[in-house]
């Protein structure tokens, strides 16, 4: 990232004033609203409860074209109260200028929504996977494809990504293999830090740019077994030398948001985890950004046993540092 001149620092400044007094304004509900991003349901629609309408779905009695043309719960009135900050599985101009239409003129705030999706190799123009395309060592295609797929979400009205994902893989049992550089720290980090640019460019503010997210933050790849979701158990040195440069790298390169990990590492949830989301995130790496977590993470931190509710969850995973409640209204 290039070094901010004079008039760009005192743009912040301005622009950090205005927060700072936004957020005096804000009640407490409103600012834990920012903290959710919410997703469109379909669930309700037809009179029907979720069981009911899967339980139709696999025996037959509801077509895959009913289900999609379901009418979706976009959660309007949360949106008129301020409650969500974010909306996920949102695309097109239409759909997410209505939506944000109704945050920006009928809240109280008027505090726009940030629209994230996974967009992982390619949006209407499809790439290589990122394993395929980390074979090429080709830094500077792989940065251009990241480009093309910010400039085409971004038209869609999308201004967040999840991705890069930076997690090293040395099991080729993990499912998620794929979606990564393979097992090489060093590759794994210069891809990293290609994406990051790709996505982002110069500025965030440049036309065709998008906020991208380095994930899964950490040690997701090193699950025991290569099974997905499962603990993850290794030294303090093995962490620092293998999984954790690509993420360094994302943050040098200044990557505007983190995701945290399903995992565990070491017994304690990634989602919960203040070594790794304070301590190595904010003060080892210097992160400015945002961490969401992925999606439902918070309340599976009830499955780790780790915590005895979602509430007890939510006030571990704010306390050690996560931001954003992925998708599930966890922090509600």
């Amino acid at each position: 990232m290039t070094e901010l001149n004079i008039q760009e620092k005192m743009i912040i400044a301005d622009y950090e004033n205005k927060i700072n007094v936004l957020i005096d304004k804000m009640t407490i509900e409103e600012k834990v609203g920012q903290l959710n991003q919410s997703l469109p349901s379909i669930f309700g629609a037809f009179g029907m409860t979720k069981d009911e309408i899967i339980e139709k779905l696999v025996k037959g009695e509801i077509s895959y074209e009913d289900f999609q043309a379901m009418e979706r719960d976009y959660h309007k009135d949360d949106l008129r109260r301020g409650l969500i900050g974010s909306m996920g599985g949102i695309t097109g101009v239409e759909l997410s200028n209505q939506l944000q239409k109704i945050v920006i003129e009928e809240s109280r705030l008027g505090i726009p929504l940030l629209f994230g999706l996974d967009v992982i190799h390619g949006y209407r123009t499809i790439f290589p996977i990122p394993l395929a395309e980390a074979c090429s060592w080709d830094l500077e295609l792989i940065e251009k494809t990241a480009e093309i797929a910010a400039k085409e979400s971004s038209a869609a009205g999308i201004h967040w990504t999840y991705a890069p994902m930076v997690d090293v893989s040395r099991d080729p049992r993990w499912g998620r293999v794929a979606e990564g550089a393979g097992e090489d720290t060093y590759l794994a980090s210069v891809i990293a830090a290609a994406r990051v640019k790709g996505f982002q460019g110069e500025k965030l503010s440049e036309p065709g740019r998008i906020l991208a997210c380095a994930k899964h933050f950490a040690a997701y790849g090193g699950a025991v077994g290569g099974r997905d979701y499962n603990t993850v158990d290794m030294s303090l040195q093995t962490l620092y030398e293998v999984y954790l440069p690509p993420f360094e790298a994302a943050a040098k390169a200044g990557v505007g948001t983190f995701m945290s990990a399903f995992n565990d590492l070491n017994g304690i949830p990634c989602t919960v985890n203040k070594f790794l989301l304070t301590n190595v995130l904010r003060e080892q790496f210097g992160f400015k950004g945002f961490v969401v977590s992925d999606a439902n993470s918070i309340a599976e931190v009830v499955i780790h046993g780790e915590s005895v509710d979602r509430k007890e969850a939510s006030k571990k995973a704010l306390l050690a540092g996560l931001e954003m409640d992925m998708s599930q209204g966890t922090y509600q």
